[in-house]
């Protein structure tokens, strides 16, 4: 490892293969970040991960339960021994398999809350040592529906709510050398980031993008940009915060006719 490399920033963006964590890991790779890509999903992460590479960009995937204790802590390991200091966490990974009332079972239940929400304490608190020592930062990928609701969501939109309250209780704990913020994300359109090469879709329709108050359905950037000002030194003074960014949707007053 050079000197230069040495001092590289260093993150760690869970289920960062595909969705809304592609394209983060995406961004902060191209802002010169080294990205440790930690997913379920190995063939679209080892792809991915050298995409990303083979654009110049430094990263690598690590095969990631992170429900799973041991597998977490074995990450942030192998990272430092790898990198050889850690600046950064993005917890994204997540499951978002909605089921009805009446067919949830306590298996699924503690699935998505294991994954959603505990996986992102685990991260912290293993990572929580290194990003002291480089005054980092933690974001956490929550939802709009932690506040909001459809019906057969309530194992998704429980661990969300969970995710934001673990957001300002890690800033409490982890304060003043780490800051700790969260963003809750409406509607993005992820359907060209599903795999490691970009397809093109159709696009999506008016009365979609309408019903936001700027006009237009979320894309991916607009999270990871929002991602990367939070983990940056302009961001310095905000920490325990949850940013909702969903085109004003959770803003309109809507009535049934």
């Amino acid at each position: 490892m050079t000197k230069h490399e040495s001092e590289r920033k260093v993150v760690i963006v869970t289920g960062g293969a595909k969705g809304i964590g592609q394209g983060i890991a995406e961004d902060l790779a191209r802002r010169g970040m080294h990205v440790a890509i930690a997913d379920s999903d190995a063939d679209i992460g080892v792809a991915f991960a050298k995409r990303l590479i083979s654009s110049g960009n430094k990263a690598r995937f690590y095969p990631t339960d992170v429900a799973d204790e041991s597998a977490v802590d074995s990450l942030v390991t192998e990272v430092l021994a790898r990198s050889g200091r850690l600046d950064a966490v993005v917890n994204n990974a997540g499951i978002s398999d909605f089921r009805p009332l009446a067919d949830e079972t306590l298996e699924h239940w503690m699935r998505v809350l294991s994954v959603n929400l505990t996986g992102a304490f685990l991260l912290a608190r293993a990572a929580a040592p290194h990003l002291r020592q480089t005054r980092g930062a933690i974001v956490n990928i929550a939802s709009t529906r932690a506040t909001m609701s459809q019906p057969g969501n309530e194992a998704y939109s429980a661990s969300k709510g969970g995710l934001v309250a673990l957001t300002h209780a890690l800033a409490s704990s982890l304060a003043p050398h780490v800051r700790v913020n969260c963003i809750s994300p409406g509607w993005i359109d992820v359907r060209t980031r599903q795999g490691a090469v970009k397809v093109s879709v159709d696009p999506t329709s008016a009365r979609d993008n309408e019903q936001h108050l700027v006009g237009r359905v979320g894309k991916v950037e607009d999270v990871a940009r929002a991602v990367a000002f939070l983990l940056s030194e302009d961001a310095g003074f905000i920490t325990g915060a949850n940013f909702v960014i969903d085109g004003g949707m959770t803003r309109k007053m809507i009535y049934e006719e």
